[in-house]
């Protein structure tokens, strides 16, 4: 491997650790029960089973977009 490819290397994995990725903590407080389909399958996909179980969720655009599908069921705070 020659040293530039090395450096560019080393270099992305150094600015990947330093950005701190950010972490939602997503609290399941409603009910899905009688509410659509659709959103039932949202509620488990962010990984929510229970209610007052609470997930951590890399902060995403679709993490995003699915908690504001269901944000009268889900309680979210920002970690990091």
């Amino acid at each position: 491997m020659s040293r530039g490819a090395e450096e560019r290397r080393s270099r992305g994995v150094e600015e990947q650790g330093s950005r701190g990725a950010k972490v939602l903590r997503i609290t399941l407080t409603k009910s899905p029960i009688g509410y659509s389909y659709r959103q039932k399958r949202t509620v488990r996909a962010l990984g929510l089973r229970r209610m007052h179980q609470t997930v951590e969720q890399k902060d995403t655009p679709v993490i995003r977009g699915m908690v504001a599908k269901v944000r009268h069921l889900v309680a979210v705070e920002e970690i990091g």
